[in-house]
Parts: C-alpha cells; sequence; structure tokens
C-alpha cells in the first residue's frame, strides 16, 4: 500500500506500508479516493501545527468506497462517503454533552493519528457519513465545509448583521458561505491582493478590504462606524487573533476559527468595557457533516470553484512545498490516489 507520511518538517516521502487487516466489529475497510489539502497539512509541513508529533501520515479530508464491513455494521460495500475524521472516546463529558469535536481524548487522523494520504483505511463506521449521490471530490470538500459551517454556528448569526472574515483561505471563505446563507453581510479582510480579488469575482463578496494598517478604518467607514457585530479570524496567526479585537462591534462576537500554536492577548479594560463575547471553534459536529452533503445534494452548495490544484499521489512530495508558498495561488489542492 502507497502512502505519503511526513518524516520531519518539510519532508514528505512516499512509503509503502502493509495493507490494514481486516476491519472488525463496528468498522469499515475504505478505499481512499481522494484527499483534500487543507491549511492543517500545510501547518504541519512547515512545523508550525500544534499537537503534531513525526513521522506522521498527514491526510483528513477524505472521498472514500466501502470495500468491507466489520459485524454489526448495516452499511454495504461499494457505497460512498465522507469520513468525519475525529476519532471521540464517547465517555467523556463533552462526548456525553453532544460535543464530540472536543472530546476531552480526542484523536484526529492526520493529526494525532495516521490519516488518510494512502489507499486503503480502516475506520470506525460510526465516522463515515455516506452519500452516494456526490463524487469523491465532493466527498473531500464535506469537511472543511463543516469546519465553517460550525463555525458559523457556534456565532448565531442574525440576518442582516455585519460579518468581518478575517483571512480568506479554504477556511474563512466557507466562514463566508455560511454567513451569507443566512442572511449577513460579509466583509472579507486578508493580506493577500489576489485572494481579495477571488472572493469578489469568483465568490460574490461585494467587500473586500487589504489587511494593512488602514484595514480598520475601511471596514468602520463599511459598517457606518459601528464595526462588525461578528467577527471571525480564520487565519491562525498570533498577530491577526491579538488584532481581531478591535474590530469588533460594542456587544458583539469574536470567533476563533483558526489555532495558533502560542497565546493569544487582548486588552482587558477594552473587552470589558465593550462587552465582548469570544469563542473558539474547534472542528464539526456530525450534525455539520449531513448538513453539507444535504446541502451539496439540493445545490445549496456549488463546489466547482474550490479545487484549485490536483495530484496524483506519487507527485505530491515534489509538489507540496510550492503549495505552502501564496505566490503558487493554492486555494483548495485535491490528491487522486
Amino acid at each position: 500500500m502507497n502512502s505519503l507520511v511526513l518524516q520531519a518538517p518539510e519532508q514528505l516521502v512516499l512509503r509503502e506500508e502493509a495493507p490494514p487487516k481486516a476491519p472488525r466489529a463496528g468498522e469499515v475497510l475504505v478505499r481512499v479516493h481522494r484527499v483534500g489539502v487543507c491549511g492543517t497539512d500545510l501547518h504541519a509541513f512547515s512545523g508550525r501545527q500544534p499537537f503534531f508529533e513525526f513521522p506522521r501520515r498527514l491526510g483528513h479530508e477524505l472521498g472514500v468506497e466501502i470495500l468491507e464491513v466489520g459485524a454489526g455494521v448495516h452499511l454495504k460495500p461499494g457505497q460512498k462517503g465522507a469520513v468525519e475524521p475525529y476519532l471521540n472516546c464517547e465517555k467523556c463529558i463533552a462526548c456525553r454533552r453532544g460535543k464530540p469535536n472536543c472530546c476531552v481524548n480526542l484523536k484526529v487522523l492526520g493529526v494525532h493519528e495516521d490519516g488518510g494520504m494512502c489507499e486503503f483505511l480502516t475506520l470506525p463506521a460510526r465516522k463515515l457519513h455516506i452519500c452516494d449521490a456526490l463524487d469523491f471530490e465532493q466527498l473531500a470538500l464535506v469537511e472543511a465545509l463543516a469546519i465553517g459551517a460550525h463555525a458559523v454556528a457556534r456565532a448565531q448569526i442574525e440576518r442582516g448583521e455585519w460579518v468581518l472574515v478575517r483571512g480568506a483561505g479554504p477556511i474563512g471563505l466557507g466562514v463566508m458561505q455560511f454567513a451569507r446563507q443566512r442572511g449577513a453581510q460579509v466583509i472579507a479582510l486578508d493580506v493577500n491582493p489576489n485572494r481579495l480579488q477571488f472572493c469578489r469575482d469568483r465568490w460574490n463578496v461585494s467587500h473586500t478590504v487589504l489587511g494593512d494598517q488602514n484595514a480598520l478604518e475601511a471596514v468602520r467607514e463599511l459598517t457606518s462606524g459601528d464595526l462588525p457585530t461578528t467577527v471571525f479570524d480564520a487565519t491562525g496567526h498570533r498577530d491577526s487573533m491579538n488584532g481581531a479585537f478591535d474590530f469588533v462591534a460594542h456587544g458583539g462576537k469574536l470567533v476563533f476559527v483558526g489555532l495558533h500554536r502560542g497565546e493569544v492577548s487582548f486588552s482587558d479594560p477594552d473587552f470589558h468595557r465593550r462587552e465582548l463575547t469570544v469563542l473558539a471553534s474547534r472542528n464539526a459536529l456530525p450534525q455539520d457533516f449531513k448538513n453539507i452533503t444535504g446541502w451539496m445534494e439540493n445545490g445549496e452548495i456549488q463546489t466547482a470553484n474550490w479545487i484549485s490544484h490536483r495530484a496524483k499521489l506519487a507527485e505530491v512530495p515534489s509538489l507540496f512545498a510550492s503549495w505552502t508558498r501564496p505566490e503558487s495561488g493554492v486555494l483548495k489542492a485535491m490528491i487522486e490516489i
């Protein structure tokens, strides 16, 4: 079985592994057809991913096909699905309260455990979301979209409110899409002019702001001096996350979707004066996956604009470093297994 393993920062190699064993009770053996590359993978490659140890097989955005099922599994070989890559314990306080995405003992495929950049994978059947109507590339996009959908659900956005999304990468774009779905007026902010052009031309985001020293005043002007009532930071960069507090209106919410290896700081008097609410958004819930596949099926989510780069598994070691550079123009790279 061929797989891609990150041996150390910036050392991605193609490796031959033994095929996985037959699925046990409650498990499925799947054939991996497509793997989406996300910011988690790019940060891991660069050595900037929290909770990460080397060596590790990457890959958690997966479009798969069932090959074999274990005892007690009511699925069939040949069915297609998206993988929910969050392996939760089902016993801790978070799991008992219906929040498996932030399980105390959570293991994420491709981060804490070996992921899906390989030909075959054995998974708990409960982590497979079946949807035969979608193709494998669409299925591999479900997890990334679920991240954005979960963040927007956390924020409880109201129709007509101003929403600022800092970071126009794949996660930020997903947040924009679902904020608009809820009727928000969306502003995209990024330091990369090309990404902002993409937001205007292909994402139908009317309001974009370049992340420079004039950004705060530009956002203030767009909102008639009020500032956005909800701000999402999808960058995972310390300076951006620290600075995001300045962009939130009095009584507003700040949602951290991106993850930073370190501390975030803010002025407590200013925080209290505006009575801000700060939320973390981690991963996604099973219902988010069900919602995404349903919206894809009925045409509410269009996926044609998402994939910017494609490659075969054997080509990836020579290409991956280029995908980490902004000038490459990568929005979403898709690996064909």
